[in-house]
């Protein structure tokens, strides 16, 4: 995507972790039936666009529990951009069906994890509305295309169901496709979902370049992960180094991690998740001084405080101005 072309969209990875970081998930009390989600109809929803003179930040606000924090007004937020007090003109919270892409890790270091991530992407898809949408990549030492964009998201999940590990990981390259595939999302809210334990030693590409594609792309990252308990033995430095990896692309983007403590959590954690993916304030600015230099702006965001506790909020940390 050009730069200056701007709209915003949202990438989520499912993988696996024992927690630690910095976000957790908490699933407390008895999980109630999952029921399918509803959404009104697409002509009742506006279509958000930024262009050169508006910037929209995608924002999504939970308390420490993790549960999502709703009813926040604009006068709740302050937004900057490279330091500089902006006003915020747009104010939004709505309710939109999602074009999501489902990467599955077929790596060799997923051998003893695909019963868990099918698990996960069956919590997942419960959730799912009549109006969303889904294509699967897979990937170990190279990444494919298996199912393109359907609403059958059983294909999927039968799919996932089936899939055998073995060989390398190119996670990274995995993005990339999944990122050129979503250049045909049908809905205006965009998600790629990682199943993944986050080690990668095979891509073409580094994380600089991942994370350039992201920005340009207005991609968030959400990770969902469950990774092995003990990495001080029998394990490889990738393996090591992926939930840092993930983390650091979640944070990038303005996504967040979902660590799984166990099977029993993911009905709860995969609805957390749905409600995230359509559930977010959308805030949006004429920056004071708009320059077409083609640049990357820093954005920061602020709660003003409120009597609901500490909150922490997920959103794109900045974006890449037109070039004339």
């Amino acid at each position: 995507m050009a730069r200056g072309t701007r709209s915003w969209a949202g990438i989520a990875i499912l993988c696996f972790s024992p927690g630690g970081f910095a976000w957790q998930i908490a699933v407390t009390g008895p999980l109630e039936p999952i029921r399918p989600h509803t959404l009104p109809q697409p002509a009742s929803r506006p279509t958000l666009r930024v262009d050169s003179s508006l910037v929209l930040i995608p924002v999504h606000v939970t308390a420490a529990s993790g549960s999502p924090v709703v009813g926040l007004k604009k006068e709740d937020f302050a937004l900057f951009q490279d330091g500089v007090p902006q006003t915020i003109t747009h104010f939004t919270q709505d309710d939109a069906a999602v074009s999501a892409g489902v990467l599955l890790d077929i790596s060799g270091s997923m051998k003893n994890k695909l019963g868990r991530a099918s698990a996960a992407a069956e919590a997942f898809f419960q959730s799912a509305s009549p109006q969303d949408e889904f294509f699967l990549v897979e990937f170990n030492g190279r990444a494919k295309l298996k199912i393109p964009f359907t609403r059958d998201w059983s294909r999927i999940t039968a799919e996932i169901a089936h899939a055998k590990a073995s060989g390398f990981t190119a996670m990274l390259d995995a993005v990339q496709l999944a990122a050129e595939q979503m250049k045909h999302a049908r809905n205006s809210r965009k998600a790629l979902i990682i199943l993944s334990d986050g080690g990668d030693n095979f891509s073409r590409r580094n994380l600089r370049q991942l994370r350039s594609t992201l920005i340009e792309s207005d991609l968030q990252v959400y990770v969902l992960g469950v990774y092995d308990q003990d990495y001080s033995v029998r394990h490889s430095a990738e393996e090591r180094r992926g939930p840092g990896l993930l983390d650091e692309v979640a944070l990038d983007t303005g996504g967040r991690e979902f660590p799984v403590a166990s099977i029993d959590a993911l009905p709860g954690i995969g609805r957390q998740l749905s409600r995230e993916l359509r559930n977010q304030y959308v805030l949006g600015y004429s920056p004071n001084a708009m320059a077409a230099d083609g640049k990357y702006h820093h954005v920061k965001l602020t709660l003003i405080p409120k009597d609901q506790g500490p909150l922490h909020t997920y959103y794109r940390r900045g974006y890449y101005a037109p070039q004339e």
